[in-house]
């Protein structure tokens, strides 16, 4: 029984952003309590309140330690994997050749992260909110994820739901990671810190953040797509 917590980075059309970033981390549903403890308990030690919100935007050198420590435990914590889809180059797209919306090619991009880490057993999806019309779509990505390990009667993916970053300490995780993702695949060098979490992700992962994961890779997993 696992969940999965997405979340997304620069996902609008038109946000003068060059990468757009979606992440996941699934994690067996019996130990995401002690995962959000352990999260909560970092909080703590770094003398911030356990509401406080994990955000890649708020990573600075006086909160390096915190976040580079919240890095740490993702890489030690045998529970949690993580699966990432990379878009280089937003501009590089042509919705009308293909007959598609933006909106639904961003959740086309969520099928394709998603399918290779969906387990053919109770799976329940938790998707940050991104606008008031996602409801109706991720019912929509439901189906089609489901369709795709031939579940019909959608038993195995027996949840699809949209939640806010506040409710899940884990969603929160995925925001930091993929925030470091979006931050060298837009060839950003604006904060030391950030950069230096960057690299720490880079050494901790194998994985230089800008070009796909080996198929076998479960701890840290990322794909690039190419538009044709």
């Amino acid at each position: 029984m696992f969940n999965i917590y997405c979340d997304e980075s620069c996902h609008l059309e038109n946000d003068n952003q060059k990468a757009m970033v979606l992440g996941a981390i699934r994690i067996h549903r019996d130990r995401v309590k002690i995962a959000s403890d352990h999260i909560k308990a970092i909080k703590l030690k770094h003398g911030l309140s356990r509401s406080a919100e994990i955000k890649w935007t708020k990573v600075s050198p006086a909160k390096y330690e915190f976040y580079a420590e919240l890095i740490d435990y993702f890489f030690r914590d045998s529970d949690m994997n993580f699966r990432g889809l990379v878009i280089p180059n937003k501009k590089n797209l042509n919705h009308e050749v293909f007959d598609q919306t933006h909106d639904e090619w961003y959740y086309k991009m969520y099928y394709f992260m998603l399918k290779p880490v969906i387990a053919q057993i109770d799976t329940h999806i938790y998707i940050d909110i991104k606008d008031t019309n996602g409801a109706k779509k991720i019912h929509k990505l439901r189906e089609y994820l489901s369709r795709s390990i031939y579940d019909f009667s959608q038993v195995n993916i027996t949840k699809a739901q949209l939640i806010r970053s506040e409710e899940s300490q884990i969603l929160q995780l995925v925001d930091l990671i993929i925030g470091a993702i979006g931050y060298e695949n837009r060839d950003l060098y604006g904060s030391e810190a950030k950069l230096r979490l960057v690299e720490l992700i880079k050494r901790k992962s194998g994985s230089n953040l800008r070009t796909k994961s080996s198929l076998f890779a479960e701890k840290f997993n990322l794909f690039v797509w190419d538009p044709q």
